[in-house]
């Protein structure tokens, strides 16, 4: 029998926390991820069902939305990706396409993409090192996509110093990488 044995998206064991100057970079491994698409006019039926249902209202461009445990960002037209704690939705895809049935294509995101969380003082002077978004008028709950590290990533700012970031697991050690770098060149 295989005794397969989960790693991080840096391959590890555990997460990754790495602290440089008054930034600390963490590796987020606990949340189940899944793109939820609206169908063709069904956007509305969507955004009711999943209030109705889990009181997830979804949010508009650029923006997230919270309902505990729930959170979701806007990443396109009518299409949102909505994270859970893994542990208690690690079927959160098939959970939500329970819900929403065929007013929406929803599909299964946790391993497809990594999360590292920046807090620090400096978050903005090491986000415009990494990117052209516009971190320093970011409100909190904003979502924006943009390039980070010549990757495409999504930038979720949580708080004042708190910023998410989600990029391709395919790519994590590299997006790591730029974060490590221009924290190093900020502290």
């Amino acid at each position: 029998m295989h005794k397969l044995k989960p790693i991080t998206p840096l391959g590890g064991d555990t997460p990754r926390v790495d602290t440089v100057g008054s930034i600390t970079i963490t590796e987020v491994v606990d949340q189940a991820l899944a793109s939820v698409a609206a169908r063709n006019d069904q956007a509305g039926a969507v955004q009711k069902a999943l209030a109705d249902k889990i009181g997830l209202s979804l949010p508009e461009v650029g923006q997230s939305s919270q309902a505990a445990p729930y959170a979701a960002l806007w990443m396109g037209p009518e299409q949102w990706m909505v994270m859970a704690p893994h542990d208690s939705h690690e079927l959160l895809a098939a959970e939500l396409k329970q819900i929403v049935a065929d007013t929406a294509s929803v599909s299964e995101q946790t391993d497809g993409w990594c999360r590292f969380d920046v807090q620090g003082a400096g978050l903005c002077d090491l986000f415009e090192r990494l990117s052209n978004a516009p971190v320093r008028t970011m409100g909190s709950g904003t979502a924006i996509r943009t390039t980070a590290e010549h990757l495409g990533v999504f930038l979720w700012r949580l708080a004042e110093d708190h910023m998410a970031v989600l990029g391709p697991r395919s790519s994590a050690a590299s997006l790591h990488h730029g974060l490590l770098a221009a924290a190093k060149s900020i502290a």
